[in-house]
């Protein structure tokens, strides 16, 4: 699907290409949509085909972007170069990269099965692996890119439940300081934003289930709440920005001080 209307007037991503993965709810339909009212040109991949494809509808409606999608398992190589190719099929090379696809299961460590580690870790970090591996060297081809991750702030306070996660996502952690070194004169700066509990339909449902378990994500944020939404992507759309040039290398939480330092 590839769809556009004019856009009326300058705005910071204008003419830049930005790709969004899970972008169907959530954090990720939240940075799309900041992109689009920025002027982005938006590649938004899913597992949820359906529901993406309605959102990119409605992004081209309201805010009058380009966009395409291309749904898929990016924890599987193949769907992270399938979007690469309609990316650049439908809107150009990407200037920026947005990984926030993921999900974990969230468990006591020995209560975790084989299949619920290895998703885990499909899910959050090689999702960001292979999409990093498929839109980088364009990137160094021209020169430019802003690499973004999705982390979690939960790497570097412990919370309950969160062991399998954390591993998942350390690697990201850990990933976002090597390629920084390795690209930082390449034009390219690649950043992790990392938030606590977001006040998402997935913490409202857990919420709703299982309060005790909402308390202890919730009750380590000095602030006593969960973060918004436009919170976390207000980071995100910085850390992206031309302005962020000289930011690089960094893991920066937006967590209301459950960690600090």
């Amino acid at each position: 699907m590839s769809t556009a209307l004019p856009v009326a007037a300058s705005r910071r991503f204008d003419g830049q290409v930005v790709v969004v993965t899970g972008a169907a709810r959530g954090i990720g339909l939240a940075i799309a949509e900041a992109f689009a009212r920025e002027g982005a040109a938006l590649a938004l991949s899913d597992l949820d085909d359906e529901s993406l494809g309605a959102e990119a509808r409605r992004l081209v409606e309201q805010h009058g972007v380009r966009t395409c999608t291309s749904a898929g398992d990016l924890s599987d190589e193949a769907a992270a170069r399938r979007l690469l190719e309609r990316c650049s099929e439908a809107l150009g090379p990407a200037h920026v990269l947005v990984n926030n696809a993921g999900g974990g299961v969230i468990r006591p460590f020995l209560e975790h099965t084989p299949e619920t580690l290895k998703a885990t870790v499909d899910r959050n970090l090689w999702t960001v692996l292979w999409c990093t591996r498929a839109f980088l060297p364009g990137m160094v081809e021209r020169g430019y890119g802003r690499i973004v991750h999705i982390g979690a702030d939960s790497v570097r306070n412990g919370l309950p439940d969160h062991a399998a996660y954390n591993a998942a996502k350390g690697g990201v952690h850990g990933l976002t300081t090597g390629l920084a070194r390795e690209f930082a004169r390449s034009g390219i700066t690649v950043n992790t934003v990392a938030p606590c509990a977001v006040n998402s339909e997935q913490l409202a449902a857990i919420v709703r289930d299982r309060p005790d378990v909402a308390q202890k994500f919730i009750g380590v944020i000095p602030m006593g709440r969960a973060a918004e939404l436009d919170e976390v992507t207000s980071m995100v759309l910085y850390i992206a920005s031309r302005e962020a040039s000289f930011v690089t290398g960094q893991v920066l939480s937006v967590n209301g001080g459950s960690a600090m330092l």
